[in-house]
């Protein structure tokens, strides 16, 4: 497991999936591609506010998936207050 290519594989199915989630909470009509997109760079986004609150949810995969799924939420509703506000 400590070949970098299964940790991009990793990523992209759990960002994807993390993506999926919160496009079925967040009532969204993102295709397949945006949900890897929302769900990675999401990721990132809730490791990085949640470290500033001194908040960890571990280096698993079940973290990566919360915290893709709480980035991607945070991302979709950003999105639709400035286009909202446009």
């Amino acid at each position: 497991m400590n070949d970098p290519q299964v940790g991009w594989i990793a990523a992209i199915i759990v960002g994807g999936l993390a993506g999926w989630l919160a496009e079925m909470f967040m009532k969204t009509g993102t295709g397949i591609f945006m949900n890897i997109i929302l769900g990675i760079v999401g990721a990132a986004l809730a490791n990085w506010l949640l470290g500033l609150l001194g908040v960890s949810l571990g280096g698993g995969w079940i973290g990566f998936l919360v915290a893709g799924f709480i980035g991607a939420c945070i991302i979709i509703f950003a999105w639709r207050a400035i286009r909202g506000a446009t």
